[in-house]
């Protein structure tokens, strides 16, 4: 099962294009292999196929069980016997989820499971499977919902494994969805289906059928924009850590803060500041309505802390403990 034999070598080249401007030096090196996240829905499938033809004996992949649905474990076996075919060490790796935010502890989970099988395994990174019309459909989302610049930053292509140093790497993501699933048909390898992808009581869902009608809108660009946030954002985390170190210092009672930086960089500076005194990281526009209150000089709160203007700066320590009635 070869991707040159099944007429997408050009997808091949591009694939290995996109490996090395990622991470220059890793081709060649035959000490260092890849450890790849496979779902069995045809994208990850895609890669695996890209990547074996790519890196032969240097790639090995895991899939990651929620249990979320009754499908996980047959569609996990079905990785298996496609990863067995093509000579690909695989491990299914089970996780069971707090309760709250199914979506946000799933993807702590795996990325906490596939963390530590690549380390067991002594991979040098992890790929993921994102591809351009993923960022385009959640740059669109979440302009729909008023996000700012770190909400509409799409994923980068290089990074970290959450919580990490584990180098994380997403080879995808000037791929279109179709073109991958072209791979994986060729392939003749049956994908898993999902069906959340097409029920309609999920926005992305919705999405996704109107954007496929939409041939207009050009999601290459679209995916590129996110990647031009992306940059913004790290940009802004640059100029957070320039005024924190210069223009917020320790008090008696907590830190002071005195603001020279634009607004967009000032409130990801009281964000930090919460999160340093109070330990949570503040909802919502919070921290925006922290600013225009300390602008016009007026005393409030966010979590358990207290802002106010003093002669210092904007003073921020934690509200007194309230006296219990008797």
């Amino acid at each position: 099962m070869q991707v040159a034999s099944l007429g997408v070598e050009g997808l091949t080249a591009r694939f290995v294009a996109a490996l090395d401007a990622l991470w220059p030096g890793f081709l060649p090196n035959t000490a260092l292999r890849l450890g790849l996240a496979v779902s069995g829905g045809p994208d990850s499938l895609a890669m695996l196929l890209l990547a074996h033809e790519v890196l032969p004996g240097r790639i090995a992949a895991a899939t990651v069980d929620h249990g979320l649905r009754a499908e996980n474990a047959d569609e996990a076996e079905m990785v298996a016997q496609v990863c067995s075919t093509l000579g690909v060490a695989h491990a299914v790796l089970p996780v069971t989820l707090a309760s709250g935010n199914v979506q946000s502890q799933a993807r702590t989970a795996r990325y906490a499971a596939l963390a530590e099988w690549a380390g067991e395994a002594g991979l040098a990174a992890l790929a993921t499977a994102h591809h351009a019309d993923d960022q385009a459909e959640t740059l669109l989302l979440r302009l729909n919902r008023g996000s700012g610049v770190a909400g509409l930053a799409g994923v980068r292509a290089r990074g970290r494994v959450p919580g990490t140093q584990l180098p994380l790497v997403r080879p995808l993501l000037g791929f279109r969805r179709a073109e991958l699933g072209g791979v994986v048909a060729a392939a003749g390898v049956k994908a898993a289906n999902d069906p959340s992808n097409q029920d309609d009581r999920f926005d992305r869902a919705r999405l996704r059928k109107a954007l496929g009608a939409a041939d207009w809108l050009d999601v290459p660009a679209l995916a590129a924009s996110a990647a031009h946030l992306a940059d913004a954002d790290a940009a802004l985390d640059w100029a957070v850590q320039r005024e924190w170190t210069e223009c917020v210092v320790s008090a008696p009672m907590g830190l002071v803060y005195r603001p020279q930086a634009p607004r967009a960089v000032a409130l990801r500076v009281i964000a930090r500041i919460v999160r340093e005194l109070d330990g949570e990281q503040p909802r919502g526009g919070a921290a925006a309505r922290v600013f225009q209150n300390l602008l016009a000089r007026e005393t409030c709160s966010i979590g358990e802390l207290v802002a106010r203007v003093t002669a210092e700066g904007w003073s921020f320590s934690k509200a007194p403990a309230r006296r219990s009635a008797h």
